[in-house]
């Protein structure tokens, strides 16, 4: 193979795809129609563990998801008062929205009573719910927030001996090992930055102040910090100019470690693992090691941002797969949005090309703007042929957000949460998407039947079921070889656009693809350069190949020649994966 064409050719282990379905469980088929801004649990309603009943998780199983991660079980810091049933009640003043963050974990040893028919009873409700995912045939992704905790963090479900975090912490050192929090010694928490002068009841008190999650190592946190959360201290004296202390091992590993254990012995699957370039690596390395001691096929996902820091997490911290953000989100983002080019995806994918298999592909996510909202493209439609490129161009995993199918706009003011073009995830609402979702049958041809959806959420539905389909079916996009074709096609003269068309083969033995998506609002009919190179590596034929595009089912014709143009038709924001023997 010449060196000059190396960056361009992957190749594929054969796996079965992982397709991710994210489901902010709160919200999920929350069955109340009423939606008060800032509203509370009474006025608003919360989904629970039980209405995920088998046809529900049966449904999502055969629309072509293999995970679920329920965001949002395990218990947070509310605005709900459930002392009545032992839970102790949060001080509004450190807590966001009426339904509260998830990432301010309460207590890591048990899950949100929002989500249970009897509160007394919601771990038995927890564990069914667990049992139904896998007689689906599904895995559960459960959230670990290993960076911070609320500000009340308090656990009345650890297993017995299990010392709480913070319990023996020495708040008069800014720092030590033995600590779980870091302190603002002498000072207490100012709360004059994030709480409004014309908030009501007694004030919150907190002597000495402890350090804010995202890093925030002064006691003077404002609402746009994660003032409702303290950082968890890993042995790093972020103060002390960022000394390492990791022997003796520190006592938060320790804890940390056996929280995922808990979790892990309950049956859980697999961790999503909330901004995890927040704790060392070196931790990631001690707690999955002893996990996958343990459960080997338990995996991990990390939430990480810093391309610098990939291949850390993964050949040292023994992560399976990391969030590929800022590279191939960010550009398909650009692309979408018609202010970055279609070629710009080779040099996504090339960034993390020797880490390929690790990289989780997403179009969108709870910390994300929705698709269709104002603030993305206004139209979900036209992400079509970008979710074509990240599905279709490895055998990465991908990831799906619950709505994103039907097209949720994420435009509502819900209240803490404001109208910012993301779903909330601090308040209790309920999207009409999501109500349908949860209504909608099993199979396909039961829900055209059903006309649940308007011709919009059909057309996207459908493209989304066929998508996710494919990549477990179709051997070319599971296991094939990929070649990008975008350096021979930059200058083309048969109406090849590479600022707005992308083009790329996937090929086994027994199937090939020439994959054409078109990010353009007018239907196009070009020709894709097909060089020697491809050929040679591909072990393709020249000649004429009876194909049939595997989005709409439209059967054609194409001609393969070396370095010739291949003649293909794509419609407006769509893409075509015409597939032949090669």
């Amino acid at each position: 193979m010449k060196a000059s064409y190396l960056p361009f050719v992957l190749s594929f282990r054969r796996l079965s795809p992982m397709n991710i379905y994210q489901i902010f469980t709160r919200l999920y088929g929350n069955p109340k129609h009423t939606n008060v801004p800032d509203g509370t649990y009474a006025e608003n309603g919360c989904a629970k563990f039980n209405h995920f009943t088998a046809e529900r998780l049966n449904r999502i199983r055969k629309f072509g998801f293999s995970h679920v991660w329920f965001t949002g079980v395990i218990e947070h810091a509310t605005q709900t008062d459930y002392s009545a049933q032992g839970i102790a009640a949060d001080h509004p003043w450190v807590v966001k929205g009426k339904a509260g963050s998830p990432y301010a974990i309460k207590d890591y040893f048990d899950v949100d009573p929002d989500l249970a028919e009897s509160v007394p009873d919601r771990m038995a409700e927890f564990e069914a719910l667990l049992q139904r995912v896998h007689a689906a045939g599904l895995k559960f992704v459960l959230d670990f927030v290993p960076n911070h905790v609320a500000r009340q963090y308090a656990s009345d479900a650890a297993p017995q001996g299990q010392r709480d975090l913070g319990a023996d912490d020495d708040s008069e050192m800014a720092f030590s090992i033995r600590n779980n929090f870091y302190y603002c010694w002498g000072e207490p928490l100012h709360t004059d930055n994030f709480v409004a002068p014309t908030a009501t009841g007694y004030p919150y008190l907190e002597m000495p102040a402890k350090a804010t999650g995202n890093d925030l190592f002064n006691a003077w946190p404002g609402r746009n910090d994660w003032y409702e959360t303290v950082k968890l201290n890993y042995g790093v004296d972020y103060v002390g100019g960022g000394a390492r202390h990791f022997d003796p091992i520190p006592d938060t590993w320790k804890k940390m470690t056996d929280i995922l254990l808990f979790w892990v012995k309950k049956g859980v699957d697999a961790f999503r693992c909330d901004m995890a370039e927040m704790v060392p690596v070196e931790f990631w390395h001690y707690a999955i090691a002893q996990v996958k001691q343990q459960a080997p096929a338990v995996q991990f996902i990390a939430e990480v941002y810093n391309p610098q820091e990939y291949r850390s997490y993964i050949a040292h911290g023994g992560f399976d797969f990391l969030y590929d953000k800022v590279g191939l989100y960010d550009t398909l983002r650009g692309v979408i949005c018609r202010y970055a080019s279609a070629s710009a995806i080779t040099q996504a994918w090339q960034a993390t090309d020797d880490i390929r298999e690790h990289m989780l592909y997403f179009l969108e996510n709870h910390d994300e703007q929705r698709i269709a909202s104002d603030f993305f493209c206004g139209d979900a439609a036209k992400a079509l042929p970008g979710l074509v490129v990240a599905a279709c161009i490895g055998k990465n995993p991908l990831m799906i957000y619950a709505g994103q199918e039907l097209g949720e706009r994420g435009m509502d003011a819900e209240g803490f949460s404001g109208k910012d073009g993301r779903t909330t995830i601090f308040d209790y609402w309920s999207p009409e998407t999501l109500r349908k979702l949860a209504t909608l049958p099993e199979s396909l041809d039961e829900v055209k039947q059903s006309q649940l959806l308007n011709a919009e959420e059909q057309r996207l539905y459908e493209a989304y079921h066929t998508i996710l389909r494919l990549r477990e079916t179709s051997p070319a996009l599971r296991e094939g070889a990929f070649f990008d074709v975008m350096y021979v096609n930059h200058q083309s003269i048969s109406g090849f656009d590479p600022n707005r068309h992308y083009a790329f083969l996937r090929k086994t033995t027994d199937e090939a693809i020439l994959a054409v998506a078109n990010f353009s609002d007018q239907d196009i009919s070009v020709g894709v350069k097909l060089p020697a190179h491809a050929f040679d590596y591909l072990h393709l034929t020249e000649g004429t190949f009876a194909a049939r595009d595997l989005m709409s089912g439209r059967k054609t014709d194409i001609v393969l020649t070396r370095d010739g143009d291949t003649s293909v038709q794509v419609p407006a924001n769509s893409a075509v994966l015409l597939s032949f023997c090669p």
